[in-house]
């Protein structure tokens, strides 16, 4: 559905960036996703750009397919709402938390399968891949950070510094740090070798809603309540960008690809639109009725999404950059000394701007129909919570991830079917894994529920007693430290009392 454009003649501008041959239009909204029967939290495209990943407060995961024919996916398995979710970089799984307090690994396709990992204490707010899909890192109110391996389908280590819940963290992009932000009004940065926080940022006026690196790696943006937008330059640890475009507190952002732009959403429900090297608000976006709580770029950034506490799921065309990216980094890697990738504040002089002749930022206002009814055809993938499917497999071997979950007995009949009808349609986008479903009998069963139960239990308090060993390390190095400078001020005035007594006669 277009979106109707006022007060500007778009196709008349010109795009500098690339060429006089390429127009560059306002964002128009390309299509809306129906199906979540409440807030939608979080969204995030898959590498192929075929489908796209949002959850939502009524507990479940839609995988939705981009081609308009295909079937969409709901998966149940949370026991309460979800708070946010990425694909890995393969595509061949799709990570999400919740408020139940535990990390679910899914297979997006017709079985549904999934494992949960738990650690954490509290509810898990942000999940991350590192971008070789090896780890994950995901943030908690229990105010700690973990690092899971992906592999090995099992907690690793954990970060403690924040002094509040932690809302967001982000591996960058060679995976060597991790940006971490939450409600004591901070932005952290951690070494994942040394395992220590290397930096902290504290210039805010209230909690940190969001976090993440920009493409090259050398800066992070930061969101928060105080409705405002922050660029760090994190080689000089510098403020180099803020902004405050929205009236109320900003809940998510995300990075175009060519780190050019950046699209927030707020609680005022709308998105806007930044250029970064020109500094200023460039669009506008009007769709949502309530808050948005969620905007994501696709891979080439020819797409974003947005979602917000109207349940709805909107997809918008960007259009107002019309660089082939995924061309331009093909022939930059076929170089043989190829140039570092730019920094916002190294690109000068600037290059002509497609927005240097407008005024100021505009307002598009799209015309969004009710979305609360279940089209396009979904299909709702359950979990038999014990099924013996195998659990271990590489995230990228030729069977994908194998997990705990099963696909509801109400479109068991329909498998074979949609299996043949999406390989028709999404090529090699997703990943069909075999398998038989049986059930188990009733006092099995229970033992097992009882067995997973009580090994949740032991996760829970094993992770306590981490984070309390952690506390404990950090105290006693405090004391040694204070302890050895109790001793070198005694020495010191030891040495200063000699010094006096043997001077004195002197004088």
């Amino acid at each position: 559905m277009p979106a109707v454009v006022h007060n500007v003649d778009s196709a008349s501008i010109s795009c500098g960036l690339v060429s006089s041959q390429h127009f560059c239009e306002d964002p128009t909204l390309e299509r809306h996703f129906r199906g979540h029967k409440d807030a939608v939290t979080c969204a995030d495209f898959s590498p192929n750009n075929k489908q796209l990943a949002t959850g939502s407060n009524d507990k479940n995961l839609m995988i939705w397919n981009l081609n308009p024919k295909a079937r969409a996916f709901r998966f149940m398995g949370h026991n309460d709402l979800i708070t946010a979710v990425q694909f890995s970089p393969s595509g061949h799984l799709v990570a999400s938390s919740s408020r139940d307090k535990t990390v679910r690994l899914w297979t997006p396709n017709i079985k549904g399968e999934s494992v949960a990992f738990k650690a954490h204490t509290a509810t898990v707010r942000s999940v991350s891949f590192s971008s070789d899909g090896q780890r994950l890192v995901t943030a908690s109110d229990d105010k700690s950070l973990k690092v899971w391996s992906v592999h090995r389908q099992k907690f690793i280590y954990s970060l403690n510094q924040h002094t509040n819940w932690v809302r967001c963290a982000r591996f960058s992009p060679d995976g060597r740090l991790v940006a971490s932000c939450g409600d004591d009004r901070t932005v952290r940065l951690w070494d994942t070798s040394t395992r220590q926080c290397i930096n902290t940022f504290t210039d805010y006026g209230g909690p940190a809603t969001f976090v993440d690196f920009n493409s090259s790696g050398t800066c992070i943006a930061s969101s928060g309540a105080d409705n405002t937008l922050k660029l760090w330059d994190i080689r000089t640890n510098k403020l180099i960008q803020h902004y405050q475009v929205h009236s109320a507190g900003v809940n998510c952002f995300s990075f175009h690809p060519s780190g050019n732009y950046l699209i927030s959403g707020s609680n005022d429900s709308t998105v806007k639109i930044l250029d970064l090297l020109e500094g200023r608000l460039i669009y506008t976006l009007h769709g949502h009725k309530g808050p948005v709580l969620t905007v994501a770029f696709s891979r080439q950034g020819d797409f974003f999404a947005s979602g917000g506490a109207d349940s709805q799921v909107l997809m918008w065309k960007t259009n107002f950059d019309a660089l082939n990216y995924r061309e331009m980094l093909s022939q930059h890697s076929k170089r043989v000394s190829p140039d570092p990738p730019p920094h916002l504040m190294d690109i000068y002089p600037r290059s002509p701007h497609v927005h240097l002749s407008q005024n100021g930022p505009i307002e598009v206002n799209p015309v969004v129909a009710d979305t609360l009814s279940a089209d396009p055809c979904v299909v709702e993938v359950g979990e038999r919570p014990f099924s013996m499917a195998a659990a271990r497999g590489h995230e990228d071997g030729p069977a994908g991830f194998r997990g705990h979950a099963s696909a509801s007995t109400r479109f068991t009949h329909l498998q074979q079917e949609m299996e043949q009808e999406e390989c028709e349609e999404e090529g090699p986008g997703l990943t069909h894994l075999p398998g038989e479903h049986s059930e188990l009998p009733g006092a099995v069963r229970s033992t097992l529920e009882h067995i997973v139960h009580q090994l949740d239990v032991l996760t829970q308090t094993v992770a306590v007693l981490e984070e309390r060993l952690t506390l404990t390390e950090d105290k006693l190095k405090e004391c040694l430290e204070n302890q050895v400078l109790i001793q070198q001020e005694a020495l010191r005035a030891g040495q200063t009392h000699e010094e006096s007594r043997v001077e004195g006669p002197a004088i």
